[in-house]
């Protein structure tokens, strides 16, 4: 899912096959972020272009599928993606609104994704179990116990990958109109930071943005990318 305001969060364990509305009362998170997101996504008939994000697709090309969790999944272009290539997918999305668009893209391409609808921190995953955790432009909130951080560390499984990408630069900008202040957001550098002897980093570094022609956040140039491997 990408985003000019860092997007997304994840979502609960709600397990719904792809002809099966994920949508219900289910949902684990504030409410008013479910509200924020659900107007921001019914403002507009698409907000994503509804192709893969380029960072993912190129990061991941030479992993083997396995289990996994896509983080902030929006309409679920990435999700649909990594299933059509094998990968039995979780997807996580504080937004109904963009669930409901999610499994009806997975319904047509007659492709089976699990639903969740939470904030990631309120999801009840199972610990070290994804092969593959991405985090596209996700908008994870900061807590003072790094909680969001942990949780997508926590995801993977031993030999797993996560993978985090964000808009480069706006880490460093002052608040602005509208509430957004890059402050409050969790970016890469932050999860780097929590890495011990149990990780090898694999990529980290600012790049051109290979973008999906089209939706929102198209603007955004480069990229930060942060791929992580789980040693144990």
């Amino acid at each position: 899912m990408t985003v000019d305001i860092p997007a997304g969060s994840p979502t609960s364990d709600t397990d719904s096959p792809a002809d099966v509305s994920p949508v219900s009362d289910a949902y684990l998170g504030d409410p008013a972020v479910r509200v924020e997101w659900d107007s921001r996504y019914a403002d507009r008939q698409q907000l994503w272009s509804g192709r893969p994000n380029g960072a993912l697709v190129a990061e991941s090309a030479g992993l083997t599928p396995g289990r996994a969790l896509d983080v902030g999944c929006g309409e679920g272009a990435d999700a649909v993606w990594l299933a059509r290539r094998g990968w039995d997918v979780t997807a996580l999305e504080v937004s109904g609104v963009a669930l409901e668009r999610a499994a009806r893209h997975a319904r047509d391409a007659g492709l089976t994704v699990r639903w969740v609808h939470a904030e990631l921190t309120r999801a009840e995953l199972a610990p070290a179990s994804f092969d593959l955790v991405s985090a596209q432009y996700p908008a994870l909130l900061r807590t003072p116990d790094a909680a969001a951080e942990q949780a997508l560390l926590d995801a993977v499984a031993p030999g797993g990958v996560l993978l985090l990408v964000h808009h480069a630069g706006m880490d460093t900008q002052h608040s602005r109109e509208g509430g957004f202040d890059p402050a409050d957001y969790v970016w890469p550098s932050m999860v780097a930071a929590r890495l011990d002897d149990d990780w090898v980093v694999e990529v980290d570094e600012q790049r051109p943005r290979v973008a999906p022609d089209g939706g929102a956040g198209a603007h955004h140039a480069d990229d930060l990318v942060l791929r992580v491997r789980r040693l144990r």
